[in-house]
Order: structure tokens, then sequence, then C-alpha cells
């Protein structure tokens, strides 16, 4: 039942079946998956989801069209004043997102049925990747702190469960555990920021939130913390983003990101393109009507996007795990996403965010199909020569380097390229002039590092194992499909941004995402850029980003296909930064070092002195318990069974208390 609604353009029944669906999916197929057969599990989380991507394709016309939601069905918790609702908010923000995760869900989902074909946990897995994007629908749809609060978490713990799914492999459960404990230490920052938005503001609804920030500002509120006097605007803006470091993998806490790997590919396509990682970036966007009253709070969100761009992709630079290349590639494409958030470009940041997912998932799953073929290697320095075998996976792939390159017309120009250009054009100090430098550098590298991977993949020389050739094959068209599907993403996701949905457009007001996002207009770079024209074609033939880009594709053909030896003599020139790098630049070790040896040591002090010490061996157990156990074996001892001797002891009890009554009458 709808208790308040507003804007009621929508149809409820079909907004709430986009989430419903995948719910009912993963229920049916997690409680009776045991008791079914495995095509009949995929058939019902598949149908369940494709028919989800459908409705959420649906909407999204009708938003284009002008409709919105905004409203409450039911009353989950009312505790004296605080009351959580549980409600929508269908906007254009919304309905992007929305049809992004759905439909690279569906593609998943399909992919896997090829993929995970003969695991012993083949229904489980489906159940899990469908209350996956159930999760995000959620964190996505809602309209209060409250359903972003559950939606995050809900990610997180199937997150967890989905990179320890093959819970036999130690591996897999120390990356689940590792992905479950950062995401732990973000989350406590975000929870944080939760709880002192309803303390200044009494409410988690956005729109109420949102409303009284003005006056929150105007107020000059300010809290202590840690000693510091500190604006409350900037304190709740920070506490949030330190959750969207942890959920999207930005520094220092993007170690868990790379290791979810050990997770089946098709959820680390999930993860890594449309979903769990997206959160972060999603949530800053959407609060935007808080940020844009913090300079403090962006700058920050500024230098950790620019930081990690840089960072992960010179890791990236040496990976030989086909997985990991690309898992460094997504904490630095996040990178770009946040920064464009701090520098006030939100609209560029989403817009990145749709096209990444397509490409990204793509380069997953393309992985993906290449482990298969190969029988579960992932290691690049053991493939070579691959096209020939699987044109299709070959040419799906191509496209997708081309597209996180940054080359066009392919998706990754026209959002990632927008993105420079904002952080150029935004006037912060050396806070902008560091991320426009650094996101300049991350251009070079990343096409590197992607056609590093592309050509000793698929071209280069002949290294496939001997064992392993009889097994090469192109994958069957229930894994290649999606690869297609995927791939005219890539190809046309950013041209119908830009020149069908205006999602570019200056006036943000009118553009695409109309009032969804909010953004002051001294603080907005894309009306500088309109006076460029085009931002498209003046970026391909004055400024830096393109001719980077081929740069960077050119020297990756030179050293791993032309000259192959090059990179052995490059590694054995400069042997300490090769190390540094190819050890991730020992943030694992730091942790180890200053964080995990520490707490063992401490824990392992208060279980020797604690435990053992005083509970075992010491005051308490040695004196309280044998206090305790000494007095009931004297008691004991005077339990004997026989009734005069109950009957003395009654009267001489009767005596007792007699003689003292007498004594002091």
């Amino acid at each position: 039942m709808v208790l308040e609604t507003t804007e009621m353009t929508l149809n409820t029944t079909e907004l709430l079946a986009i989430p419903l669906l995948p719910l009912l999916g993963a229920l049916v197929v997690g409680l009776f998956g045991w008791a079914i057969k495995d095509t009949l599990s995929h058939w019902i989380t598949c149908v369940c989801v494709i028919l989800s991507a459908l409705l959420s394709i649906d909407v999204f016309i009708q938003v284009l069209d002008g409709a919105e939601f905004y409203g409450n069905f039911w009353t989950w918790m009312a505790a004296g004043d605080f009351v959580v609702q549980i409600g929508m908010m269908i906007d254009p923000l919304t309905a992007i997102m929305m049809m992004t995760v759905t439909v690279v869900s569906a593609c998943v989902h399909i992919y896997t049925i090829g993929y995970m074909h003969g695991d012993a946990g083949y229904p489980r897995f489906f159940a899990y990747i469908s209350a996956f994007t159930f999760s995000m629908l959620v964190l996505v749809m809602g309209n209060s702190f409250f359903t972003l609060f559950f939606g995050w978490e809900a990610v997180g713990l199937f997150s967890y469960l989905l990179i320890g799914f093959w819970y036999k492999k130690d591996s897999a459960n120390v990356a689940a555990m590792k992905a479950f404990i950062v995401n732990r230490v973000g989350d406590f920052g975000f929870a944080i920021g939760i709880l002192a938005v309803w303390y200044y503001f009494g409410t988690v609804d956005y729109r109420e939130v949102f409303a009284a920030v003005p006056a929150l500002v105007e107020s000059a509120s300010s809290m202590s913390f840690l000693g510091w006097e500190i604006d409350t605007i900037t304190f709740i803006c920070l506490a949030l983003f330190v959750g969207a470091m942890g959920k999207s993998g930005q520094v220092p806490l993007h170690i868990w990101l790379p290791d979810s790997m050990e997770g089946p590919t098709p959820i680390s396509a999930l993860i890594h393109a449309a979903t769990m990682v997206t959160a972060g970036v999603f949530m800053v966007a959407r609060l935007s009507p808080m940020f844009e009253f913090s300079e403090v709070a962006l700058a920050v969100v500024i230098i950790v996007g620019a930081v990690t761009a840089f960072m992960c992709a010179t890791i990236g630079l040496v990976q030989n795990d086909i997985k990991r290349v690309i898992a460094y590639s997504t904490c630095s494409q996040l990178g770009y996403m946040f920064v464009a958030c701090g520098v006030s470009a939100y609209s560029a940041g989403i817009f990145h965010l749709m096209t990444h997912a397509y490409f990204k998932a793509l380069l997953f799953l393309a992985a993906g199909s290449v482990i298969h073929a190969v029988m579960n290697n992932q290691d690049i320095r053991k493939m070579g020569k691959l096209r020939k075998f699987m044109p299709i996976t070959y040419a799906t792939m191509l496209l997708a380097a081309l597209a996180l390159s940054g080359v066009p017309p392919f998706a990754g120009f026209w959002s990632k390229d927008l993105i420079i250009e904002s952080a150029m054009l935004r006037e912060m100090g050396w806070v902008s002039e560091f991320a426009y430098y650094a996101l300049l550098s991350g251009v070079f590298m990343t096409a590197f590092y992607t056609f590093r991977m592309f050509f000793l993949t698929f071209h280069n020389s002949d290294r496939v194992p001997v064992e392993t050739k009889s097994h090469l094959h192109e994958s069957p068209k229930v894994i290649t499909i999606p690869l297609v599907i995927l791939a005219v993403g890539a190809v046309v996701s950013g041209i119908w941004g830009v020149f069908m949905l205006d999602i570019t457009n200056a006036e943000i007001v009118q553009g695409f995402f109309r009032d969804s996002i909010f953004v002051m207009d001294e603080h907005n770079p894309l009306i500088t850029l309109a006076l460029h024209g085009s931002h498209a074609w003046y970026h391909f033939a004055f400024t830096a980003p393109f001719w980077l880009a081929i740069g960077g594709i050119g020297l990756a053909y030179a050293m791993y296909f032309r000259e192959t030896k090059m990179p052995a003599k490059i590694a054995a020139t400069f042997p300490a930064i090769y190390t540094f790098l190819l050890n991730k630049w020992y943030w694992d070790e730091m942790y180890d070092r200053f964080i995990v040896r520490p707490t063992r040591r401490l824990g392992a002090f208060f279980w020797k002195t604690g435990d053992l010490g005083m509970i075992d061996q010491g005051m308490i157990h040695g004196g309280v318990v044998n206090t305790v156990k000494n007095g009931a074996a004297l008691l004991r001892n005077i339990q004997s069974g026989m009734i005069y001797h109950y009957a003395y002891a009654m009267v001489i009890g009767v005596f007792g208390l007699l003689t003292y009554l007498l004594l002091n009458a």
C-alpha cells in the first residue's frame, strides 16, 4: 500500500517488479535449487533478470519523456520521532543506473550458463548473482539513506559470498575475508555519516535532507572532531565518502578489489562493471546537493581519485594475471569517476560509469572466454597467438580495449576525456592541476597495459602449453552472444550519451540529468567547456589525451609485438622500479606489518595474559572457581540423605534462632 506519493507518473507495479523479479529468482533457486535441475535454475533466474532489464529500459524511456516518481510504500520502523519508510526515487540518475545494472547483469547471467556449466554449486551461483542484482537495484532506487544503507550492506554481503564461492580454495576464502573486513572499515565511516545526517537533520529522507542543507550551511554549524573544529556538512560528506572509498576500491582501501578475482569470472565482471564498485560513485553523485557545499570534501574526493587513478595504472603495467590487469584498470577508472565528481562534473562521472560498465564487463567476460579455452590458466605469459582459435573473443576484446584506451569513436573516448577536460577547467588550485596531470598520465598507461595484455594474449609468440593446445577453441554461443551484445555497448554508448541523451549539456537543469544532480554555477566546469564547442572534436584534434592513448598503444605494439625482448631488458635495467610495481607498491606488506601483525600480537597478548593467565590459571580460575568448587564439595558432604540428620539440623537451627531472639529481646 502506498502511504504517500508525489509525482506519481510511473506505474508503481512496474517499479516494484524491477527489483523484486531478481529477488524472486534468487529465492526460488536458492531455496529449491537442490531439488530442481540445473537447466531450470538458470532459466528461472535468467528470465527474471531479463524481464527486470526490459522493464528498466521501459522506465528509462518514460523518464526521457519527463516522467518521475517519488514516494513511500510502507513504514518499516517507527521509534518516537524516528520513522523509516521504504520508498523509491526514480529520476534520470536512477533510471540510467537501473538500466546499466540490469542490462549488464542480464548479459552476465546468460554468460554464466556456459561458463559455470558442470560446477557443483551451479544453482547456488545463480541465486547469489540474482540476489546481488536485487541489492544493487535497492541501493540505486531508494529514496532515503536507509534504503541506500540496506542496499549498500547487501551488495557487500553477496560480494563476500561470491568472491568466496569456491570455498574449498584457501585463496578464495582469504580474498572474501579481505573484502569483507576492508569494507567494514569503510562502512564504519559510512554508518557514522548516516547517523550524523539523522542527528542534524532529523530525517533520512533524501529530499528533506537536501532541502535543509543550505540552512545548515548558512548557520555555520560546526563540530569538534579529534581536537579539530570542522564544518558539520564537511564532516558528514567526508564520513560518507569513507564508505565510498571502501566500496569503490579507492586508496587506501583498494586492496580488496584486485583480490576479488578469486571468484568466478562472471562475478568479477558484475562486481567491477555495474554493481558494487560503482555504488560509491553513484552515492557521491546522488548526494551532490550536500557535497557541493563543502570545498574541502570535494578536494578530498579529487585527491583520492587522482592518486588511485595514477597508482593503480602503474601497477597494471606489469601484472601478468589477465584478470588482475583488468581489476587494477577498474580501480584506476573509478578514480577518474571520483575526480569527475570532485570537480563537480557529476554528469561526466556517471556518463563514464555507464560506458565503463559495458566495456569493462566485456573485457572481463572476454578474459573468461580465454581462460575457459586455455583450461583455467590466467597467466598471459603462457598465452599467445589465440586469435586464430578465438575470432569472436578476439574481435570483441579488441573493441573493449580500444574503448578503455579512449580511442575515438569508442565509448571511453567520449566519457573519459570529458573528465580530463573538466579537471583542466575547474579552478581549484594545485588540487585540480594535480588531478589533471595524474589523469593524463593514466591515459598513456591505460592504453599501454591494455594492449600489452591484448598482444600477449592474442598475438606475440605461441607460449601455450602443449597439453592445452588440443583444448583451444572458440567459446560456445551462450558465451559469445553476451560478448557481442556488450561490444555494441562498448562501441555506441558514448556516441549515444553525447548526441542522443545530451548527457554533457553544460546547463544540467535543462540537460539529461535535469535536477537529479545539483551543481553550483561557479563550480560547473561543463559551462566553461561549452565555450570550446563540441568537446569531442576539440579534444580529438588539439589536445593531449588522444595522442597519449595512441602513444601507449604504439609502445605496447613495439614492445610486445615487434621487439618482444625489450620488456625483459627494461625490467633488468630498472629492477627496483619493476619489483616495486610488481609488488603493488607494497600495500599488502604495509598493512601486514603495521596493522595485521600488531593486531595479532595484541590478540595473542590478551589470550595469554587474560584467557590463559587470568581465567584458566590465574585469579578467576584459581581463586573464584576453586573457592566455589571447594565450597560446593564441603556442602556436598553434609548432604547425607539421612532424615534424622536433617531433623537434627533443623532442631539445632531452631534452637540457635530462639537463643538469638532471647538475647536481643
